[in-house]
């Protein structure tokens, strides 16, 4: 005799794709916030030209407001992206944003 499933599988499709944007989305973000690090570290190493500066600066400025839209678009918010990873703590570095 088997144990009756105390878990029943949600596959409302519109729940579905909600959940696979939330997960496209947090990955998006983890790069976003990795590219922004390493455009910090460059800053303070000086190992960029004023030009390049700026095009990163404004590259960015345009893919943090753009992380917005979608996050709007989908009914989420930066904070809904994170990922507690137990003993390790989140994934994102600024889950509030």
């Amino acid at each position: 005799m088997t144990a009756p499933r105390t878990h029943a599988l949600d596959l409302d499709p519109e729940r579905v794709t909600n959940d696979l944007a939330a997960l496209v989305l947090t990955v998006v973000e983890l790069l976003r916030q990795l590219m922004e690090r390493q455009a910090v570290r460059r800053f303070d190493e000086g190992t960029l030209s004023a030009e390049q500066e700026d095009q990163l600066g404004t590259a960015l400025m345009l893919l943090d407001e753009r992380m917005d839209e979608l996050c709007a678009q989908h009914g989420l918010r930066r904070s809904d992206l994170n990922l507690d990873l137990g003993p390790l703590g989140p994934l994102l570095a600024d889950p509030g944003v």
